[in-house]
Order: structure tokens, then C-alpha cells, then sequence
């Protein structure tokens, strides 16, 4: 089954929130707006508007057709400075801090 284009820009946000290990209210700060509006977004009771996607698109550094594509291609544009560095994830190997 194809993707709508507002579940594809709701995949391609988790998925570039996962990748830079930002929260929902990382991005909602970094855009301006609540947590709570991030958050309908992300559950599909809001849509992200085009303005919100040239916003999304310009907080990651990636073109807005990447953002467009779907989350392959906006977390392949993904520049390697967004990406967390190997210490962060420590946690996840089982490391205690």
C-alpha cells in the first residue's frame, strides 16, 4: 500500500528524530512551536503544512524534496555532523553511566 504524502512526511520526521537522537520538544523549540503541536502532527490529528516541511527541512540542512521522499533518502541527505557520536549511544551497548 502507497504512503500518503502526510504519513511520509510523519515517517520521515521520526525517522530524522531518531537518527539525531532529537525529542519532540527538541524540535519543537527548534521550530518554534509547542510540544503539543509537534506531537499532533507526529499522530496525524494535525498536518504538517508546507511552510512546517521547509521548516523541518531547513532544521535538518536537507533539501525539502529529500524531506518529500520519504525517511531513506531525508536520512541518507543528513549531513554526518547531525548524527550522533558514538559516546552518546553508550547507553544502547549497555554501558552504564
Amino acid at each position: 500500500m502507497k504512503m500518503t504524502l502526510g504519513e511520509r512526511v510523519r515517517a520521515t520526521t521520526a525517522a530524522l528524530m531518531q537518527i539525531t537522537g532529537e525529542s519532540q520538544a527538541d524540535l519543537a523549540t527548534a521550530l518554534g512551536v509547542s510540544q503539543t503541536q509537534i506531537s499532533r502532527r507526529q499522530s496525524g490529528s494535525a498536518a504538517w503544512s508546507l511552510n512546517d516541511c521547509e521548516a523541518l527541512a531547513a532544521h535538518y540542512g536537507i533539501d525539502v524534496l529529500d524531506l518529500l521522499a520519504g525517511p531513506t533518502r531525508a536520512c541518507d541527505a543528513l549531513a554526518p555532523a547531525r548524527r550522533p557520536t558514538p559516546h552518546r549511544t553508550s547507553t544502547a551497548q549497555g554501558t552504564p553511566q
